[in-house]
């Protein structure tokens, strides 16, 4: 997939199920590259210390604590000895950065690259763009005891996960609908399928109940009819609330609002109401959600003949995202396994911007 494809054309050529289909696919089959090294002071005595180290391809959507089964017959087979391997606690691993930062386990793999490579680009004062950093391995340290409780909140394991995850599309739920009816109205099986589609990397078997959920279609142009402000529509109940809800005219479901956050560089995680439409019925893009939330790095147009200059740039799903960018296509087609579509913001440091 291009990364500028939304640049050449127009965003009413990917609104059929066919084509949300095939975005959504492109975006599940992600992977980034991860190099884990285990803590070179609690390998047990008699490890083989020139193999300590195991790179893996990761899924984007998965999460640190779905690799540690993975990482583990690694270490069996290959590190550690018996009378190490029986004193092996899994419940006690956790991981960190190379420079040192403990890595949120419940954030999507990708995620955890994404903001990584920004955060490390905004340090060094590097290009204005994350190329530089692709296919670059995200270097994390793997600890075998002693876990940060006070910092983990919770013990990193693959159930406690799954309840974050849940819970992450709940929310994502009500912020797109107004209500959690389509997730609360899941069978525990449903549910369960879900997790299992993201355990086993298996994009139907997600997706089947998944779409239960989401909407099943991006909007189209330019007949899409004009909502209410966010504002006015907080506590209205969108058209489609009920989990048998009509689509629009367009086939596209009227959504309340896209689930979105940004990430700043060592700083907070930004969440509002985003919604697909502005006040005057234009789709909202990138660029406009950027400019009210951002403004000092993202300046909106002005009157002036020459375009302020961004100082920062958005990377979603590992692609720098293009401003012109709907955000109902961004939700549709872009968003995590969890249903929120994540942005994280690198700053720019050359002279002119990218």
């Amino acid at each position: 997939m291009s990364a500028y494809a939304t640049q050449r054309h127009s965003p009413a050529s990917f609104s059929s199920p066919a084509s949300t289909t095939l975005f959504r696919r492109l975006t599940w089959e992600g992977t980034v590259p991860l190099e884990i090294r285990v803590d070179s002071k609690e390998l047990p005595a008699n490890s083989n210390r020139g193999l300590e180290v195991y790179f893996i391809q990761a899924a984007r959507v998965t999460y640190l604590p779905l690799l540690i089964p993975e990482i583990k017959r690694f270490l069996l087979d290959v590190v550690f000895d018996e009378d190490a391997a029986r004193l092996l606690k899994e419940e006690d691993w956790w991981f960190e950065s190379e420079e040192g930062n403990l890595l949120k386990w419940h954030w999507p793999v990708g995620l955890i690259y994404d903001n990584h490579t920004t955060l490390l680009s905004s340090q060094s004062g590097a290009s204005s763009s994350a190329k530089s950093a692709a296919a670059v391995p995200l270097r994390l340290i793997l600890h075998l005891a002693s876990p940060p409780t006070d910092k983990l909140l919770l013990s990193p394991s693959a159930e406690s996960c799954k309840q974050a995850f849940m819970g992450q599309l709940k929310e994502a739920d009500f912020i797109r609908w107004g209500n959690t009816k389509r997730m609360t109205g899941l069978r525990k099986q449903e549910q369960d399928g879900i997790w299992e589609g993201i355990k086993e990397h298996n994009f139907d078997d997600y997706w089947r109940v998944a779409s239960k959920v989401t909407p099943t279609t991006t909007p189209g142009r330019p007949s899409s009819p004009p909502v209410q402000s966010a504002t006015s529509t907080l506590h209205a109940r969108p058209p489609s609330a009920d989990p048998q809800g009509a689509p629009d005219r367009d086939g596209a479901y009227v959504v309340r609002s896209v689930p979105v956050r940004l990430y700043l560089p060592e700083g907070p995680v930004i969440q509002d109401l985003a919604p697909p439409l502005l006040e005057d019925g234009s789709p909202n893009t990138l660029s406009d959600f950027l400019s009210l939330h951002l403004p000092l790095l993202f300046p909106a147009p002005s009157s002036s003949t020459q375009a302020p200059r961004n100082l920062a740039y958005a990377l979603i799903q590992g692609v720098l995202a293009p401003p012109e960018a709907e955000l109902a296509w961004l939700g549709a087609c872009m968003s995590g396994a969890d249903g929120w579509v994540n942005i994280c913001i690198g700053l720019l440091r050359e002279p002119g911007g990218r």
